[in-house]
């Protein structure tokens, strides 16, 4: 190092940033990585951590429910929030210290405070000014509250997490991943939950049969959907809030959450004194080494809108250390990246839709099977499970593999291996099954269809007939 307080300056002690400096610390870079909340970023604070300990609490009163089913006598139970709350703040403090030992460790000094950009090779932070050869920017992102009447009096998933109480009613906004994670979560847990999306089916980007498929499954499990419906206003009355819809119903409710999206964490933190201009969406253009349009700036994670999950971030935060302190020059690489929505039942994924390798490819074989899992034979429940595989017509190389199911998250990771292995459809007829479990269904699928534009799908899907079923029962208790 030479002229420069350090060599590398993270700003972002999140997962992607955290990993960036450890990695070029251990390549004998001195490092600093300037946090002004906690570390562990978004995942282990307010995001993947905390919100996958909160799915968990809310599957055991459905499960005690579905007990009575296989002979259990299951007496009177009752839920603690306070309890729940105070066990995930002990463990996300655990985590913490963890990260702060691991970058202890390798010899990176963590300034606690907001850093901000005064130039190329220069950070500030509480009024104090650091110069760095490298300045990594890894802020991640932070949710969005659309600009409607009365939306200040809306929480987000942020808020979520330290609530004194549970809800007894909940509106969510919003049909991603984090509508579709919280409605489960606050059902579970007893809420009665309505969940308003603007579009036509949940989870847009995602493969339109499971699109369908997750919308009947969480309105079979007591979700009421509103969907092709979107907020006017909000308004507080009393202790409760009126939820303005544009079908002109209003619901009344404890609770109303944005979960409407996230935006990059880009806002005030001086990108104009570098000369980066952020996209449409407020996120920072970087080349596949994760290179801005300032030299010697660089960005990784959700900031950059690339793809926002948290293993993402930290491959993009090694590859770069690898790149400019190892001189191990690799891109970041986002292809065959598996990843699950933790609702219930869960959807995971990887590689391509069927829309997808559509467009791509040209012809492709689409094999799926829709079908009640065996552990609802005795428990009654009103479920199926989806699971489907798309394979490229010439060669049959599968090209995608998506799966709606409790514990989807599980089997979709050693289907990733496969995928990144170039497996075909005959790889995974030849490989026998675990019997008798969801998994065995990716290697007894049959009948393939051949698909060679988006399908047509019905006006009134399975997921709209649900969700107005639903709607009648609730309104007749």
């Amino acid at each position: 190092m030479s002229g420069y307080d350090f060599d590398l300056f993270v700003i972002g002690g999140g997962s992607g940033g955290v990993r960036a400096g450890r990695i070029a610390a251990g390549y004998g870079a001195k490092v600093a990585v300037a946090e002004e909340y906690r570390l562990g970023g978004t995942c282990v604070i307010r995001g993947c951590v905390p919100k996958k300990l909160l799915v968990y609490a809310s599957q055991f009163g459905p499960a005690l429910e579905d007990s009575k089913g296989f002979g259990w006598r299951v007496t009177e139970a009752s839920h603690d929030w306070e309890r729940l709350i105070e066990a995930k703040n002990e463990e996300v403090g655990r985590l913490e210290r963890v990260y702060e030992d691991l970058l202890g460790k390798a010899g990176v000094e963590v300034l606690k405070g907001r850093a901000t950009l005064v130039g190329a090779h220069e950070v500030r932070v509480n009024n104090v000014s650091f110069t760095a050869d490298r300045i990594l920017i890894a802020t991640g992102a932070t949710p969005e509250v659309p600009a409607i009447r009365g939306a200040e009096l809306m929480v987000t998933s942020n808020d979520v997490f330290n609530m004194e109480r549970a809800p007894q009613s909940v509106a969510i906004l919003g049909g991603g991943y984090i509508a579709c994670e919280f409605a489960g979560i606050f059902s579970g847990l007893g809420s009665r939950v309505w969940l308003v999306h603007r579009g036509a089916k949940l989870l847009r980007g995602f493969d339109e049969q499971v699109r369908e498929h997750i919308g009947s499954e969480l309105a079979a499990n007591g979700i009421q959907m509103r969907l092709s419906s979107t907020v006017t206003a909000i308004e507080r009355r009393l202790n409760a809030y009126l939820v303005y819809l544009s079908s002109g119903d209003v619901l009344e409710v404890d609770v109303v959450m944005a979960a409407t999206g996230r935006r990059p964490n880009t806002r005030g933190i001086g990108l104009e004194s570098v000369d980066i201009q952020v996209d449409a969406n407020g996120a920072i253009p970087v080349d596949s080494y994760s290179r801005t349009s300032s030299d010697h700036v660089y960005a990784v994670g959700d900031v950059t809108n690339r793809l926002n999950l948290t293993p993402v971030a930290i491959h993009e935060g090694h590859a770069f250390a690898d790149t400019v302190f190892g001189d191990k020059p690799r891109q970041s690489d986002h292809e065959g990246v598996p990843f699950a929505v933790f609702s219930q039942p869960q959807v995971a994924a990887v590689g391509l839709s069927e829309e997808e390798a559509c467009a791509r490819h040209g012809a492709v074989r689409v094999y799926s099977s829709a079908f009640r899992p065996m552990r609802a034979a005795l428990s009654r429940r009103n479920e199926r499970v989806l699971v489907k595989l798309v394979a490229e017509a010439s060669t049959e190389r599968i090209l995608g593999a998506h799966i709606v199911a409790p514990d989807a998250a599980e089997i979709i990771q050693g289907l990733a291996v496969a995928l990144k292995a170039g497996a075909t459809k005959a790889d995974f007829d030849a490989t026998l099954g675990v019997h008798p479990s969801v998994a065995e269904e990716f290697v007894t699928l049959r009948n393939g269809r051949y698909s060679t534009q988006l399908s047509s799908r019905p006006s009134t899907d399975a997921v709209e007939t649900a969700a107005r079923e639903l709607h009648r029962r609730s309104e007749r208790r």
